[in-house]
């Protein structure tokens, strides 16, 4: 269970936003919510401990994050706005790169398939700069398939999908709800996952 409780950030000295409060449960999904600026991408990266809130506290398992620091990032997959590839490497290194990262030893086996899975049959070897925006977005998205962390946090994971792409990305997540995962995300983006009704949190 994740649990945000009067959480303030600023960005200089202008505040994005203050008073926060959530709850996250297993099976739950959660969508952040706002206009350009208003703080969707801080507060993802926030609640995944990479910058520090000018008040409040994000408790994970009943435990504050500030005290569980490596712990509670192994049971952490984000994914942000941007790809976070390499160019100069093809798509099965990058995946596997990622993963050591990230402290989790795939096989090449494991890592072929979740490149598959999203389309990429074919392309697993084919350096990143070849390939296209959508292509290298299922790069990234390929991570999620490999992940056993519980709490993804998804910042624009729809971003230069195309329908295929966008309509698999609602599986994956309705498939790690199922098995009773968590996923707060953004998205400029309809994402319909089957099943489940997404909470939505408003930033103003």
């Amino acid at each position: 269970m994740l649990e945000v409780t009067n959480l303030a950030c600023t960005r200089g000295e202008h505040q994005l936003f203050a008073g926060i409060n959530f709850v996250l449960r297993a099976g739950e999904l959660l969508q952040v919510q706002g206009a350009n600026g208003s703080g969707k991408t801080t507060l993802l990266r926030t609640l995944c401990g990479f910058i520090q809130p000018l008040a409040g506290d994000i408790r994970w398992k009943g435990q504050s994050i500030r005290v569980l620091d490596e712990e509670y990032f192994a049971d952490i997959a984000y994914l942000g706005h941007l790809n976070a590839i390499k160019d100069e490497l093809n798509a099965l290194e990058n995946l596997r790169i990622t993963c050591a990262l990230a402290g989790n030893s795939v096989s090449d086996s494991v890592a072929i398939a979740a490149l598959r899975r999203l389309g990429l049959r074919g392309r697993e070897t084919f350096p990143v700069k070849v390939l296209s925006q959508g292509q290298r977005r299922r790069v990234a998205l390929a991570r999620l398939l490999i992940s056993k962390a519980p709490l993804w946090i998804l910042d624009e994971p729809l971003a230069a999908l195309d329908v295929s792409a966008v309509v698999l990305m609602q599986d994956v997540i309705g498939e790690h709800l199922a098995n009773q995962g968590m996923v707060i995300f953004t998205t400029h983006q309809s994402l319909d996952v089957a099943g489940v009704e997404p909470r939505r949190l408003q930033l103003s």
